[in-house]
Order: C-alpha cells, then sequence, then structure tokens
C-alpha cells in the first residue's frame, strides 16, 4: 500500500494572500493611531518587527507541528493570525481579537471548512493561555511553544541589545542584558513540553550563552564592576 498523501486544506497562493492581508492589518493598526502607534517607541511594537515576528512564529511552529504529528495547515494559519491585533488591542484580550479577525477573514475569503475555521479561531484564542501546555490542543501547543522560542536566541539577542540604547545604557551593560535573554530562554525550556521544542530551546540557549562569553572575553571590564569614584 502506498503512502496516502494529504491535501492541504490552504494553498500556497491562498497563504501568501492571507500574509499579505496580516502586513497591511498590521500597518494600518499604526497608521490610525494618532501618537503613531502603542510604544512605538519599542521596536517590538512596531508593525515591521511584529510582522516579523510573526513570520518567525509561523516558522517555528510548522517545524513543531510537523514533529509531533500536530495539524500544519491549523497550525500555520493560526500562527500567521494569532498576533494581529496585537498593536490594536489590549495585551489581555489581544489573543481572543485576533480570532475574530482571523473567522472574519477566513469566512470571506476562499472556501474553507467550517471545522478547520473553528479550529484556528480556537487555537489563535488559547495562545495567551498560560497554565500547563498538556491541558490545550497539540495545534495550541505548537503556536505557544514557538512564540516562546522566537523570545529566545538570536532575535531575543538582538531585540534586548536594542532595548540597550532605549534605556541609555551603554555597550559595557551588554553580557547583563544577555543575561535576560539565558534567564528568559531558561524559563522556556521548563515551560515547552514537546521534544521538538526542548530541542529548538537548549541549541538557541548554547548560542546565546556563547555569544555572552565571547563579549565577556574581548570587551575590556565588562565582567567587572565599575569603580568606585574617589570622595
Amino acid at each position: 500500500m502506498g503512502v496516502e498523501i494529504k491535501e492541504s486544506t490552504v494553498s500556497d497562493e491562498e497563504f501568501e494572500e492571507m500574509k499579505r492581508f496580516v502586513r497591511d492589518y498590521l500597518a494600518a493598526s499604526v497608521e490610525s493611531e494618532e501618537d503613531g502607534g502603542r510604544m512605538r517607541w519599542y521596536p517590538w511594537h512596531s508593525a515591521d518587527y511584529r510582522f516579523n515576528h510573526i513570520l518567525n512564529v509561523v516558522e517555528l511552529a510548522t517545524r513543531i507541528a510537523e514533529r509531533e504529528g500536530a495539524n500544519t495547515d491549523v497550525v500555520r494559519v493560526a500562527a500567521l493570525f494569532h498576533d494581529i491585533s496585537k498593536l490594536e488591542a489590549d495585551q489581555e484580550v489581544h489573543a481572543e481579537e485576533g480570532a475574530r479577525v482571523a473567522r472574519e477573514y477566513l469566512q470571506t475569503h476562499g472556501d474553507f471548512p467550517q471545522s478547520f475555521v473553528e479550529q484556528v479561531c480556537q487555537v489563535v484564542a488559547d495562545h495567551s493561555y498560560q497554565g500547563p501546555l498538556s491541558d490545550v490542543s497539540l495545534e495550541t501547543q505548537s503556536l505557544i511553544e514557538a512564540d516562546i522560542l522566537d523570545k529566545v536566541g538570536a532575535n531575543g539577542t538582538a531585540l534586548m541589545l536594542l532595548r540597550m540604547g532605549y534605556e541609555s545604557r551603554t555597550h559595557m551593560d551588554a553580557a547583563e542584558m544577555i543575561e535576560r535573554v539565558l534567564e528568559r530562554g531558561r524559563d522556556a525550556t521548563e515551560r515547552v513540553d514537546s521534544d521538538a521544542a526542548e530541542s529548538i530551546a537548549h541549541k538557541r540557549l548554547k548560542r546565546v550563552k556563547w555569544f555572552r562569553e565571547w563579549l565577556e572575553s574581548e570587551v575590556t571590564q565588562m565582567n567587572h564592576e565599575p569603580e568606585e569614584p574617589e570622595l
């Protein structure tokens, strides 16, 4: 018997159209605010960063879903919509608002099965869940783990270094800031549950630790307390 090939619910063309919609929605969310967007002075609250984060999560969530046996179509579409309302809604309700936008889009574009629409919207609505991942569906778990992992590794490190500038810190604080990425990474490895996510987390932690050690080995005084001025 041959291996049955499951037909994808979402074509490549449909997914590209969804990506354009999400990108334009995020941009419009910022442009519609008189103050230039909620906390736009931090890079992770800009439309460009949020869209890049979404694409990172799509890639990570799809990898996890494939390895863990989740429905990859549900996961990648949910990942694409999971933060679409992040720039216009309060943090506490952005997941529910994202599910609402996803539902409106999927019901008015294409001919997606209602069961698929319901699954996607449920995953989006549940992606901010803070409890044990054993309590949620495999699709929701894949998205939550990917969302966590994008804050660990190269992306998290770059954002922490950018944050130094916004906080008027000097480069001498770099190792301290990167230690925060490591702390977040350690917390992430305790939260994620799947073998796929744990593997990604450990690899990213090793690279961040290596980068911090590189800084400390090459930047004079990086690892020393500043001298107290003489009175």
